[in-house]
Parts: structure tokens; sequence; C-alpha cells
């Protein structure tokens, strides 16, 4: 077996635990430390928003921490800072000191979330990269739906602390060491070549010795793609792209208003997350044989899937297949950016180039979310649909201008 594969299973263990505990899991702790801690849960919900604000501001200086240092310290000392951090949640008695955890967690997810499986999946595979992104972002949502009950149990039987507690445990005694321990930088650290490159087709040489360094891989040098108009286009359709998945968070609502039960609009949201699930896979694979292809997909599927949720709201499987195809948009948020990321720009300075693509993602998911509650505050949800499909049609003109102008 390729060592590729043991990177690949370190990416997955990355998205599936520490993403799936810092993210696919924080809302479930909303209402007992709220309670806990006798505040609104807004406000204690503000910790999440200081997380994605640090994330931002880390991601350029993580992407050039990441070309000059070892990958493996990176990232096991940032999954081992996650572990101090939860275990710091469980003992905190103030609103505060959750707003600093969620600074300290923003910077270790800007390693962790935005750069670590678009990283190492694009040093270590020289084919199946989409494939291999779209598996290491489906960890994720697997992660949630793993830890989330996990999560729910703890909390019923002994209090959100020790549901912290344990969290901080996983992610500094068990995801640490093994990133500590499995994990290498580059192929050439192991002599080997990327998977799928034969020697002939190494940059330099025809053996593994010699496998490519990063100055020696295809593609635009950072100074040159920053002042490439293409780099703004990537930027605009990472903003959009995060900013209409965060509709995800009003189907439910818009379900219920319909004359649904809560029951019916939960199914919707798992019909909405099963669309990202497959919709990762499926795209991943999709965009290594044609990114065009994998463009047209995420974008036409999230216009189609939002298309029959106007269309068919008052019919409840209509409902439940315009949210299954939107969640293919959703999938299109990680998969679709790294991957249309990487056809533009190439191998070269990959890491710094979409470090900073990274920014519009956070960015994205900020700002959208309140924005859109404000826009069907004032015109209806149903003219935030019609926005969300305005903005995909201008993600899809994006992404295949840049794939010709590359």
């Amino acid at each position: 077996m390729h060592y590729a594969y043991v990177i690949l299973i370190c990416c997955c263990l990355m998205m599936g635990v520490n993403v799936g505990l810092s993210f696919s899991c924080a809302g479930i702790y909303y209402t007992p430390v709220s309670q806990s801690l006798g505040v609104p849960v807004g406000e204690f919900g503000i910790y999440m928003s200081i997380m994605y604000v640090t994330s931002s501001l880390m991601l350029p200086l993580a992407g050039k921490m990441l070309e000059h240092y070892s990958a493996r310290m990176l990232f096991a000392v940032s999954s081992a800072v996650m572990g101090l951090d939860f275990l710091a949640m469980s003992l905190f008695r103030e609103v505060w000191q959750f707003y600093i955890a969620g600074g300290v967690m923003g910077v270790t997810l800007a390693f962790l979330l935005y750069l670590s499986f678009p990283t190492m999946v694009n040093r270590w595979f020289h084919t199946r990269v989409g494939m291999m992104i779209g598996i290491c972002s489906a960890a994720s949502g697997i992660g949630g739906m793993l830890f989330n009950p996990l999560a729910g149990w703890i909390i019923t039987e002994w209090g959100w602390r020790w549901g912290y507690a344990t969290f901080g445990i996983i992610c500094l005694l068990i995801v640490a060491p093994l990133l500590a321990l499995l994990l290498r930088d580059r192929p050439a650290d192991k002599g080997l070549l990327p998977y799928g490159m034969d020697a002939a087709a190494a940059p330099q040489g025809d053996a593994p010795r010699s496998a490519p360094g990063a100055r020696e891989l295809p593609g635009m040098e950072y100074g040159r793609a920053v002042r490439s108009p293409l780099f703004y286009g990537m930027i605009l359709f990472a903003f959009l792209m995060m900013g209409i998945s965060t509709l995800n968070l009003f189907i439910p609502g818009y379900v219920g208003a319909h004359g649904f039960s809560i029951e019916q609009a939960s199914l919707t949201a798992a019909l909405v997350m099963g669309g990202v699930t497959v919709g990762k896979l499926v795209l991943g694979m999709v965009n290594d044989r044609n990114t065009r292809l994998g463009v047209a997909l995420t974008t036409g599927a999230g216009i189609a899937g939002l298309g029959v949720l106007l269309a068919g709201a008052g019919t409840f499987p209509l409902i439940l297949g315009g949210a299954f195809l939107f969640g293919w948009a959703y999938a299109g948020v990680t998969v679709q950016t790294a991957m249309l990321t990487l056809r533009v720009f190439g191998q070269r300075d990959y890491s710094r180039i979409y470090s900073i693509i990274s920014i519009a993602l956070a960015a994205g998911g900020a700002l959208a979310s309140g924005g859109w509650g404000l826009l069907a505050d004032a015109f209806g949800t149903p003219v935030t649909f019609l926005s969300g499909i305005a903005g995909l049609l201008v993600c899809l003109l994006i992404g295949l201008a840049a794939l010709r102008r590359r």
C-alpha cells in the first residue's frame, strides 16, 4: 500500500474528529452551557463568531508556515492545543472565558479545517486528487454523525463539563499522538513519488529519491497569482459558495412555515446532510475527470434544489428532493473550491494561495448567516432562495471563466 493512503487516514482523522468535535457538535452544547452560565444562547454563541474571525486572520500566516515548517508538527500541535482548549472549556464559569477559547480554537482550525486535507492530498496524490479530497471532506459530516449522539449521552448522564473534557482527551491523547507518529510532510520523506506519478513524469530524475519538491512543481507562483484577476475571481467564488451554503439554516423554518411538522422539518435537514455527504464523494470523482463538469454539477444541483424547494413548497416529497439537491451545492464549498483552485493555479504555491482564498470561505459564513436573516425578515424566505439561485449562477460563470483563462 502506498503511504499516501496513511496520509489520507490522517486527514480523515483531522476532519472527522477535530473538525467534527469543534464544528459539527458545537450546537448540542448551546442550551445546557448557556443555562448553566445564566446567559442567553445567542450571547454564548458569540464564541463561534470569534472562532470564524480568528481563523480568517490566521490563514495567511498558516499558509506561509505550511510552506516553511513541518506539516506533521503543525497539525499535531494544533490538535493538542485544541484538546487543551476543550479541557479548559470544561472548567469555565464565565461566558467571556469561552470567547477566549473560541479565539484559540479558531487559530487551530486555520490549520486543521481549511488547510489540512487540501494541502496534504495535493502533496501526496498525483491522480485521484478530487476523490481523495471528497473523502476527507465527507469525514467531517461522518464525525458529526458519530460524536453528536456520544456528546448528547455524556451531557445527559454527567453534564456538559464532562462532554468538553471527553472531547479534549480525544484530541490531546489520541489524535495528536497519531498525527505525530504517522504524518509525513512530503513523499520524498519516505523515498516515494506522489501516488499515481511514475518516475518518468517526475520533474527531475527517474527514481523515488528525486521526488519533486515544492519549487519544482508546475503552477503559478504566489506573487504572480495574487496580482491575477483569476485570484480575485476565485475569492468571490469561495465567498459566494460559502454564503449560499448557509441557506441550509433557513430550510427547516421554511418547511415548518408551510404547515409541516417539526419531525418533517428535521427529516428535511437530514436530507440536506445526506446530499452533502453523497455530493462530496461524487464531486471528488467527477473533478478528477472534468473540473468544468464539477463546477456545472455543484452549481446546477444547487440551483435545481432551491428551485424545487420554491416550486414544491406544498409537497413534502418534492421538498425532500430539493433539500437533497441543495446539499450538493453545500458539498461544493470544500470540494469544488479546493479543486478549482488547484486546476487554475497548479501545485507550486497551492498552500499559500488556498490559504488566502479560504479567508473568503470564513468571511462568507460569518457574514451571510446574518445577512440572509435580515433579507428574509425584510422580504421573506422565497426572496433569499432566489438570491441564492442568482449567486450560484454567478459562481458557475466565474468557475467556467477561470478554467478557460487558467
